[in-house]
This record gives structure tokens, sequence and C-alpha cells, in this order.
């Protein structure tokens, strides 16, 4: 018999598939196993994530346009990112009506809450952390975000 068919292995191509035969026959959207060393998940039906990345302002089409990337990766350099600190659901305010915490052109202080990131239907109020003038919001509200994933961009020198 070889290693690939041991009756307890879980990464038998049989296996997966009779799992995938479960999930299907069960309506199961996720199952997560693992064997000692060894972890399968398989997920089917997931939502489907997007994200979208921030604008770039465009500099004009003249003999200066060349030195507009070397000048904004300087500005960037000097700008600081305030980064999720966990998995889940970004929101500019506390509710659909409410006003948003943070928006862009305010200035900010290490203690002021700039949105509300929610995991596990708990609502975790992020500090700012940083002083500064709030140059842009990196995420639209409602979106998931990740853990490390940019908020929002700081300028200290605003």
């Amino acid at each position: 018999m070889s290693d690939a068919e041991k009756p307890g292995d879980l990464f038998n191509v049989k296996k997966v598939r009779r799992l995938i035969e479960l999930m299907k026959e069960h309506d199961l959207s996720e199952i997560d196993l693992k064997q000692a060393d060894h972890r399968v998940r398989i997920r089917r039906g997931g939502e489907v994530i997007t994200t979208t990345a921030a604008p770039v302002a465009r500099a004009a089409a003249t003999p200066s346009a060349a030195e507009a990337p070397a000048r904004q990766s300087a500005e960037d350099s000097r700008m600081l990112i305030i980064k999720s600190p966990m998995v889940g659901t970004f929101y500019k305010a506390s509710g659909p009506d409410a006003a948003p915490f943070a928006k862009v052109g305010d200035r900010i202080g290490p203690e002021k809450t700039v949105c509300i990131v929610e995991a596990m239907k708990v609502f975790n109020e992020i500090p700012a952390g940083v002083s500064g003038q709030i140059v842009a919001i990196l995420v639209e509200n409602g979106a998931p975000v990740e853990f490390g994933q940019p908020l929002i961009k700081v300028d200290p020198g605003a």
C-alpha cells in the first residue's frame, strides 16, 4: 500500500472527493479537518470578495511627468498608514445614518476613533494611533478587511 493510499490519509484524492460529495449531500459550505500535522479545509459557494485600490493622481503629460512617480513616492514615504488590527468588516460610521468617524481632510489625534471593524458580531472601535490629516480612506464602507490591511492614509506633517 503506497503512502497516498493509507486508510487514515486526509489527502487521498478519493477521500477528498467523498468529502466534497458529503458537503453537497448535506448542504455544507465548509469542512475543516486536521490529522496530526496535516490539515485540509474545503469551502464551496463562498462569497466573492473584491477590493479596490485607492485612486492614483495622474500628472499632466508634460516633460515633468517623468518626475511625478519620484515625487509621489517621496510623498507616500512620509505618509502614515492606519492598518486593520483584525479580520472583519470595515465601517466608516457607527450606523447607516450616523456621521462618519473621520473623513478625508480631518485632523486626527492618536485617541480619535477613525472607524469600526466588526468581527464575529463585535463592533471594535479603531483608534488612529497617529496624529495628522487624513489624506485617503483606502477601504469602501462595508468591505471585508484582512489583518494588517491598510485602511487610512494620514499625512503627519499637514
